[in-house]
């Protein structure tokens, strides 16, 4: 008589409980781009946290000077990521990244020799131009290794991202106890120091050839897609929700509310903390452009929801405001997770593959320009005006997701060929 046997699935050798978990992607290139990601991005968030504090205190530059150079490398930024991008496309996304990595180390070790207005202007713009075209070169490697679900991967890269940043702005914080030149000299030196290594980590990914442009393709085909470019118009005016948490919100707790002037740091590392544990789980499902419209729709109310709490607090008493802008920045959170599931899709599905980095360059764009004008927008509405101003926000916020699957059902409509854009 043949004995029946149950078959017990023998697990993969070599596999950690950390991959078993999501926690971190399997061997290959999907862990090397995670890897980088984390490392560059570790050095990203030093920099943006602590430049300011670099140029006015240890370098000496008048603030209004540190200002107008930095306004005008990222004006030079928005205008590289496309072409940038399209050199990518062309040129194989991987060893163009590398040579942004390259440059970036270069100019941001140089910033510590800077001690006059011009060459600080020269040296801000060589980094901002570096880090736009690594922006649009990082999403063909993106897009290229993503796997089979190139959602979640996005996503978990947009965690990881958010989870070095919190790690580099406990490095500024201690620089910023000291308050000395070495202290500040140390952050940038170590920022120099992670673009290097992110710059041998990224050796470790294999080539991507250029995808071949099908025939009778224009040069700058997404300078001539109106419905990506109607999408990333919306996509950049959703995007001011970025500035509300590091801009209004501080200004509003300190300015308009009896809460304790701590909170402005507990309200950051709560939205951090939150899109750290959240965005795979918030991206799931969030694979198709249809999908993604209705995740944009999502997030507006969401943002409303967050800045009506926000507003209701100008009157109460500090233990009640505090808890109420907790739940203000949870709801707010909320919105940005769907916001940057939705976002990130509609980057790559609507996208052809041979012009990846362009697209993405046009991307960047959109958000560099909310990036500019989200300042005077907020300080406008929810600072000058106050609680009206952040229900009006809040109520564009709504309409830009209302009228977002509409206009992503116009580009699925407009795409030449729907499996390119898979």
């Amino acid at each position: 008589m043949q004995t029946a046997t149950t078959s017990i699935p023998i697990p993969p050798p070599n596999r950690s409980w950390l991959v078993d978990r999501g926690l971190i992607p399997d061997h290959g290139p999907r862990r090397v781009l995670a890897v980088a990601t984390f490392v560059n991005m570790l050095g990203s968030g030093i920099f943006m946290a602590s430049a300011v504090l670099f140029f006015t205190r240890s370098v000496g530059l008048p603030l209004t000077q540190v200002a107008l150079g930095m306004g005008i490398a990222a004006l030079v930024g928005m205008l590289a990521g496309t072409p940038m991008g399209h050199l990518a496309d062309r040129r194989g996304p991987r060893e163009i990244y590398l040579l942004t990595l390259v440059i970036r180390a270069a100019t941001m070790a140089a910033l510590a020799f800077v001690h006059t207005f011009w060459p600080f202007v020269i040296l801000v713009c060589l980094t901002q131009l570096a880090q736009s075209a690594g922006g649009a070169s990082r999403g063909p490697l993106v897009r290229g290794f993503g796997g089979t679900n190139p959602a979640q991967y996005r996503a978990y890269l947009r965690a990881v991202a958010n989870l070095a940043g919190c790690c580099g702005a406990l490095a500024v914080g201690a620089a910023v106890q000291l308050d000395t030149r070495a202290a500040y000299l140390a952050l940038i030196v170590g920022n120099a120091t992670t673009f290097v290594a992110c710059a041998a980590i990224i050796t470790r990914l294999p080539s991507l050839p250029p995808i071949p442009a099908p025939s009778m393709t224009g040069r700058w085909t997404a300078l001539k897609d109106k419905p990506y470019l109607a999408v990333t118009m919306l996509d950049a005016i959703m995007g001011i929700h970025g500035q509300v948490l590091i801009f209004a919100l501080p200004v509003w707790i300190i300015s308009q509310t009896h809460a304790p002037h701590w909170f402005v740091g507990v309200a950051v590392l709560v939205n951090t903390a939150l899109v750290a544990a959240l965005q795979v789980r918030a991206s799931r499902g969030i694979d198709t452009s249809p999908a993604a419209g209705r995740a944009m729709r999502r997030s507006g109310m969401a943002f409303l929801i967050g800045m009506a709490l926000i507003a209701a607090t100008s009157a109460m008493p500090g233990w009640l405001a505090v808890t109420v802008m907790t739940l203000g920045v949870a709801a707010h959170t909320v919105g940005e997770l769907w916001h940057a599931a939705g976002s990130l899709e509609l980057q790559f599905r609507l996208a052809p593959a041979h012009a990846q980095g362009q697209y993405t360059g046009i991307s960047g764009l959109g958000t560099g320009l909310a990036n500019v004008a989200a300042p005077s927008i907020l300080g406008l509405l929810c600072i000058a005006w106050g609680a009206p101003g952040w229900l009006l926000m809040g109520g564009i916020f709504v309409a830009v997701g209302l009228a977002a699957p509409a206009v992503v059902r116009w580009g699925e409509r407009t795409r030449p060929d729907p499996a390119e854009a898979v």
